[in-house]
This record gives structure tokens, sequence and C-alpha cells, in this order.
């Protein structure tokens, strides 16, 4: 059976995705972070601390993209119909 998907929460998608792509952004930006901080030369440490801020921003521009992406799409729904997908009921195993 088609089903589709009539409306996208923008604020829960956008906070699930934001956290996400935070956290997994931490596992490549803190350490390389750390490491242009204790290799940058004096002078451009402010540059290499950068790094260490990246995972806000990734927090608050993923939340804004998919929160503005749901939202785009639940008012586009009523125009072009929702994304379809077909589903099946399984017996558990």
């Amino acid at each position: 059976m088609k089903q589709q998907i009539a409306r996208l929460s923008p604020h829960q998608n956008g906070k699930v995705f934001a956290v996400l792509m935070a956290v997994s952004s931490l596992v490549f930006l803190v350490p390389f972070g750390l490491f242009f901080l204790f290799a940058a030369p004096p002078g451009q440490r402010g540059e290499a601390a950068m790094f260490l801020f990246m995972p806000f921003a990734y927090l608050i521009f993923g939340y804004l993209s998919v929160a503005v992406g749901c939202a785009v799409y639940n008012f586009m729904f009523r125009y072009v119909g929702g994304i379809e997908f077909e589903a099946t009921v399984t017996n558990g195993h």
C-alpha cells in the first residue's frame, strides 16, 4: 500500500538533525581544532580556535536548514503531493 508523508514537524526534525550534526562534528572538528590550536604560531591561534566553535555552528545552521526545509515541504505538499513510500506489515520476526 502506497502512502504519502503529509506533514514533517519542523521543530522536532530540526532538533534531531541539529543535535546529530553537532555531536557527529565533535568527532572530527575538536581533535583537528586542538591539533591546529597547538601547532599554529602564537599570532594565529585565534584562527585555529574557530575549529572549536564549528560544532555550535553546525547545531544552529543544521536546525535552521532542516526547519525551513520541513516548512517548505509542508507548504508544497498541497500542490505537488508528498514523498511516497510503500509499507508492509511484518509478523514480528
